[in-house]
């Protein structure tokens, strides 16, 4: 077998890891190597990620597969077992060195790290727990570590992931345990069922009682996430949300991550032949969000979709509202906090600025314009002492109006 170079393996390695898009981190714990005495810090909540942190810092991680090589054959996977791609397999230590080098050159925060299927599940976990132990004992590091699970690994193996990860996620993989069955015939969805469920009891037994005086062992402080393909088979949106509404109630995730699915090189019949439209992720996204920090109920939002599809020509919440026309306009003045956020424009910031200045005086128009980004997608779902959008909410033509306008595409 001819042996590759440490750049052949990284360049091969972090490429078959770019499919995986749940790595961001907000939630870790505070490190810092000045306590240790080692190297590298995190930040509680700084939300590391390999994009674009809120206030604007560009945040990476290495992202990395231990090795590409793998024993299953799932038919959406680059890296299946029947696939003609390169194969390559770091060692612990190559990875240990290269987080390290990486970090002292101020290019990453932290590491992901995930792997194909090698030998077993058990020695694959081992080898990946290898990779962070020696990290965080053998060199002191206090950087970020996100760490994949790999389903069916032993639980003292979850245990020790959890002691030196500051996030573990399982992939779920397809929206029905029918589209993992057909697609990756290999994997069990019980096992990845069982794995998120003995990393959320974990998490949960290592969060600390108000008035213990004992600390509990440390796991996993930044919790767990997953990630769907979406696209590969024929599940609606609808089905989506309400597996991934299962899976925040059921495992307390942090995240559940939407990918579209990336048809592949040589890649099975049974696989479209085109990727669904991004936009379609990021409707996904968009309405994941309505769940988790606007208090929309999954059925709410499925009930606003066409054949169980997102309208990907405006936003879901304007797209409940506009099925809700009954519930509008909402009073500035007089509503309640979950009302408001429930108008199409208003966001949480906007609806937080608006409780605080209305306990001082009663709003016009013109202050919510203030707080809001675009008084034209507020304007129609609301009334303030000076206005009322009186015909406006019942016209024909609402949604075209709202609707973003159609952009003319760039030559350069």
């Amino acid at each position: 077998m001819v042996q590759l170079s440490l750049t052949r393996k990284l360049a091969i390695l972090s490429d078959a890891a770019k499919y995986d898009a749940s790595c961001a981190s907000s939630g870790s714990q505070k490190r810092s190597a000045k306590a240790t005495g080692g190297i590298g810090s995190t930040a509680p909540g700084s939300g590391i990620c390999h994009a674009y942190a809120p206030d604007g810092r560009c945040i990476s991680l290495l992202k990395v597969l231990l090795t590409n090589f793998c024993v299953y054959d799932c038919v959406y996977c680059v890296n299946r077992s029947s696939s003609n791609v390169e194969r390559a397999r770091f060692s612990v230590e190559e990875v240990a060195k290269l987080t390290l080098d990486f970090y002292k050159r101020n290019y990453i925060e932290g590491l992901f790290l995930s792997s194909g299927i090698i030998r077993s599940p058990d020695y694959t976990m081992e080898e990946m727990v290898r990779v962070a132990k020696s990290l965080r004992e053998e060199h002191g590091f206090a950087g970020y570590i996100h760490l994949k699970i790999i389903p069916n690994a032993a639980p003292d193996l979850l245990a020790a992931a959890g002691r030196y990860a500051d996030r573990l996620s399982t992939n779920i993989e397809m929206p029905t345990d029918q589209g993992l069955g057909r697609f990756a015939p290999e994997k069990r969805p019980g096992e990845i069922r069982t794995a998120m469920a003995r990393v959320s009891q974990a998490h949960e037994a290592a969060q600390p009682e108000a008035k213990a005086r004992h600390t509990p062992d440390r796991f996993a402080p930044a919790g767990q996430s997953t990630q769907m393909i979406v696209g590969a088979d024929a599940s609606s949106d609808a089905i989506i949300l309400n597996r991934s509404a299962a899976l925040y109630a059921g495992y307390r995730l942090k995240r559940v991550y939407y990918s579209a699915f990336s048809p592949i090189p040589d890649s099975s019949s049974k696989l479209p032949l085109v990727k669904p439209p991004l936009m379609r992720e990021h409707r996904l996204y968009q309405a994941d969000w309505l769940m988790r920090f606007y208090g929309f109920e999954v059925g709410e939002i499925s009930n606003a979709t066409e054949g169980g599809m997102l309208d990907l020509t405006i936003d879901p919440k304007l797209a409940w509202a506009l099925k809700s026309r009954h519930l509008f306009p909402v009073d500035v003045n007089r509503a309640d906090k979950a009302m408001l956020l429930r108008v199409p424009g208003l966001g949480l910031k906007a609806v937080e600025k608006i409780l605080a200045a209305r306990r001082h005086h009663s709003l016009r128009l013109e202050d919510v314009g203030r707080v809001c980004a675009s008084l034209r997608a507020v304007r129609p779902f609301i009334e303030t002492i000076d206005w009322t959008p009186g015909a406006t909410l019942d016209a024909g033509d609402l949604k075209a109006r709202l609707a973003p306008k159609p952009e003319q595409m760039s030559l350069f």
